[in-house]
């Protein structure tokens, strides 16, 4: 910041040169362009540490509870793809079900799909339902010819889980909503 004396600058060296108790008080004025646009930036600056400091973005906004990891689509996507799947990645020991658009879609365990005889290089055949895998709790549908739901149409659409401890049952079922808007 750049300060001037009001004095001339013969005087400065005179009173400098005087003893320091007859020396009169000096006084500075501030360059106000200067001091404008230094409270300015610095008003900036706050605002956006702030902005920074209290905004909700990612899985905070989402506001999930605390035995679901993860949903996608996200809650209140907008663009979301007509054949993308819904995924929830549940706590460990959880699992659930499915309802889209109010259709309880099936589940299946996919630990049972590989006690299928397979040839080496030979692919399971995966039925249109929805798959929870045990070790990583989660549920997870992809629309598909002979699934409930063959595709999404363009609109909104609403998701919910339904999830339970395992060794709990369904009886003790929280269940957690969302919608998502497909393009």
């Amino acid at each position: 910041m750049m300060w001037t004396v009001t004095e001339s600058q013969d005087s400065v060296e005179q009173l400098e040169a005087a003893p320091a108790e007859q020396r009169p008080a000096r006084r500075w004025r501030a360059d106000k362009p200067l001091l404008i646009v230094s409270a300015l930036v610095a008003v900036g600056l706050f605002l956006i540490v702030r902005g920074l400091l209290v905004g909700i973005t990612g899985d905070e906004r989402a506001n999930l509870p605390d035995l679901i990891d993860r949903v996608d689509p996200v809650p209140e996507a907008v663009q979301v793809l007509s054949q993308s799947g819904v995924f929830v990645d549940l706590a460990p020991g959880h699992t659930g079900v499915l309802v889209i658009d109010g259709i309880e879609i099936e589940t299946v365990n996919v630990d049972e799909l590989g006690n299928v005889q397979v040839e080496p290089g030979q692919q399971i055949e995966i039925p249109p339902v929805t798959i929870y895998e045990a070790g990583n709790s989660t549920l997870t549908f992809t629309p598909s010819e002979g699934a409930p739901i063959t595709g999404f149409d363009s609109g909104e659409h609403t998701a919910q889980v339904i999830y339970w401890r395992i060794d709990e049952g369904r009886q003790r079922a929280r269940s957690f909503t969302w919608t998502f808007n497909v393009v």
